[in-house]
């Protein structure tokens, strides 16, 4: 009796064991489905284990004027530490932040390690200078290549240290537009400065708010001629714009395109949108749960593409010969597919 009564006891002992490690597991796959909130602490690389586990036989569908039916797409990079940004280089290469600093992935795959610790960098821009700028996590935004040029631009507004910068984009005049947003799941505390978009004015750190009414601003981009801002509303239904004025500020917000709703949250679905780009025709794409959700320049939605893993991407940006590729980014995966139109190549993003 006694040894049957020390059977069963371990039977119930191990048993409990592996299933809080399979509800642990469980629980690391829900926040990485989060987009660029809950599960971006992966994009750092933070408690990331093991490869992503993606296909390889993954192709698009025929989105009319965007990508060909059936083209491939590209597994480029995988087993990173996280892997977010996404900003073409003249070279062809594509900077990303990976595992923990700056990284270069040139288009066979091969990583180059720029910066080490990029201070838990998220959203990236390249200035027509080649410098590299950072949305990060750490509460700034810096100047982080080249090394000997680095620098903060800003920790906070108006005496308050900013939320989560997350991404950002750098116009031709040199001025940067940033998003700041709370992670997902994280609570508003008195004090908090807003979520709200933010203006860095050309060859100054003077700090503008532009815009504090969007739910929970994210990616963010220009278009080409820089007269129209996109933002995309992680708790929204919709891709927003705004006009720019010629001094930075933003005027007559629009609900440009209506994004596929698959992010479940306690308030009903949402886009859960996370990275944006665009290419030289003004598409718009939005990396999303539903995959890399594509516009038009009028904002009509026209087509998904889904990624080869079973999380959503995090961030998107065109690199390759002639910025001819969408390059995507996200849990520790680089991927990349052939697109009928170049990426817009008078900007990084």
């Amino acid at each position: 009796m006694k040894l049957k009564t020390i059977f069963v006891v371990m039977f119930f002992l191990f048993g409990s064991v592996a299933m809080f490690a399979q509800e642990g597991g469980q629980g690391g796959a829900q926040g990485r489905g989060q987009g660029r909130g809950q599960g971006r602490g992966e994009a750092r690389g933070e408690g990331q284990q093991r490869e992503t586990v993606v296909a390889t036989d993954k192709v698009t569908p025929e989105i009319p004027g965007v990508v060909k039916a059936g083209t491939k797409i590209e597994i480029v990079k995988n087993g990173l530490r996280g892997a977010d940004g996404g900003v073409g280089m003249p070279d062809g290469s594509l900077l990303i932040a990976a595992n923990g600093g700056l990284a270069k992935v040139d288009v066979n795959g091969n990583v180059t390690t720029l910066v080490d610790n990029a201070e838990q960098a998220a959203g990236l821009a390249l200035d027509a200078k080649g410098r590299v700028f950072a949305a990060q996590y750490s509460k700034k935004v810096s100047l982080i290549y080249p090394k000997d040029s680095a620098e903060t631009l800003t920790d906070g507004f108006e005496g308050k240290p900013y939320i989560r910068p997350n991404d950002l984009v750098v116009d031709k005049k040199g001025g940067i537009y940033i998003t700041d947003c709370y992670q997902v799941g994280a609570k508003k505390e008195a004090g908090d400065l807003p979520q709200a978009v933010y203006y860095i004015a050309p060859n100054s750190k003077k700090v503008i708010r532009v815009a504090d009414d969007i739910n929970r601003p994210n990616g963010i981009t220009l278009s080409p001629d820089e007269k129209i801002l996109y933002v995309n509303d992680w708790d929204g239904a919709y891709l927003l714009t705004y006009d720019v004025q010629s001094d930075g500020t933003l005027k007559n917000r629009k609900n440009f395109g209506k994004y596929d709703l698959k992010q479940e949250t306690d308030h009903g679905f949402v886009s859960g949108a996370d990275g944006l780009c665009i290419d030289g025709q003004s598409h718009l794409y939005a990396t999303t749960p539903a995959g890399v959700q594509v516009f038009n320049s009028k904002g009509e939605h026209l087509g998904n593409i889904e990624a080869p893993y079973d999380m959503p991407p995090q961030n998107c940006g065109f690199a390759g010969p002639d910025k001819h590729y969408l390059y995507v980014v996200g849990r520790g995966v680089v991927y990349r597919i052939r697109t009928l139109p170049a990426g817009y190549k008078g900007r990084g993003k």
